[in-house]
């Protein structure tokens, strides 16, 4: 693998963010230059840029939905691909300088993201307090031993990084709540089929008419490909004009999952491969009858032995 080559590896910083402790889960960080970044962008940029191998970066999370400002990158400018993900539960604590009381909180900070995460938790405790978004989680703890903030909300591995405390632990509104990130590298050969894949594309409409989007799921549908993501993003053209980015189950070299890529292919303006790889939670479809691979390479040698004018029954002689 291409992103392999190098030992920086990027990630959207300062330190203490969800996103470094995601990439510290993987094997290969233990042997890596983790370099933090101000931002998604910057991070990306990075990796086109030849500064850095890949780089972690959020990508969906399962109370706020897409991150747009990964979404938007992984569609415009130079092309990216996806190696991997990784999936981290998300909690909060509230991180505060030392010998901050809770009636003394009167400006919070976080992601926007995490915002949405706490909502309910703020209006319960802090119904007063000020919100102001930070461009990390970490980067809020950061501005709130500056002394710019009473308090933020991050993970509680970061406040001994900035010389804060945590005032309460433990903090979000939906149980479960799981952030996914995306390593993300230069174009090369799509990670190795595992047989619980994932593959990513992004994809841009010929005209606006009734049915174009229906008939891009129908590519899906037809081959038996099971959709785990669909995501509008505007392209820029103008009002009503929108590209999608899709996850769907299985590795590109699936012959179900490339059959539909072609028909995707063939129906599009213009179909940007976002990468195969191996899904975090390891979980292996169930092709339905009729997809796959053996049925798709039954079906092509059958349609061989018409062209060949050999006798081409079905397996019911019929």
């Amino acid at each position: 693998m291409g992103l392999m080559t190098s030992s920086r590896y990027a990630y959207l910083g300062p330190e203490g963010t969800f996103t470094e402790a995601a990439l510290r889960t993987l094997p290969e960080a233990a042997t890596r230059e983790l370099v933090p970044m101000i931002s998604v962008p910057a991070a990306l940029d990075a990796v086109r840029q030849g500064e850095a191998a890949a780089a972690l970066v959020p990508i969906e999370n399962s109370v706020e939905g897409g991150v747009l400002a990964t979404v938007d990158e992984l569609a415009s400018g130079r092309p990216l691909m996806i190696y991997r993900e990784v999936l981290l539960p998300i909690t909060f604590s509230l991180l505060v300088r030392p010998g901050t009381t809770l009636d003394q909180v009167k400006t919070v900070t976080g992601h926007p993201v995490a915002q949405a995460q706490v909502r309910r938790w703020l209006v319960s405790h802090l119904p007063d307090a000020q919100w102001e978004s930070a461009a990390s989680n970490a980067d809020g703890a950061r501005l709130v031993q500056e002394g710019r903030y009473d308090a933020a909300f991050a993970g509680e591995f970061a406040a001994p990084k900035y010389g804060l405390e945590p005032l309460f632990s433990d903090i979000h509104d939906a149980p479960n709540a799981t952030t996914r990130f995306v390593l993300v590298g230069r174009p090369a050969r799509p990670a190795a089929r595992t047989g619980a894949d994932k593959t990513s594309v992004a994809l841009w409409l010929r005209s606006d008419r009734p049915g174009a989007l229906l008939e891009l799921l129908q590519e899906y549908m037809a081959c038996g490909v099971n959709l785990m993501r669909i995501e509008s993003r505007p392209t820029g053209e103008g009002i009503g004009r929108y590209c999608f980015q899709v996850d769907c189950e299985g590795h590109i070299t699936d012959r179900r999952v490339g059959e539909a890529l072609m028909g995707l292919r063939r129906l599009c303006a213009s179909v940007r491969f976002l990468g195969s790889y191996p899904r975090a939670d390891g979980v292996r479809p169930t092709p339905e009858a009729g997809t796959t691979d053996a049925d798709f390479l039954a079906a092509a040698d059958w349609l061989n032995r018409c062209l060949d004018g050999r006798p081409a029954e079905s397996e019911d002689g019929r």
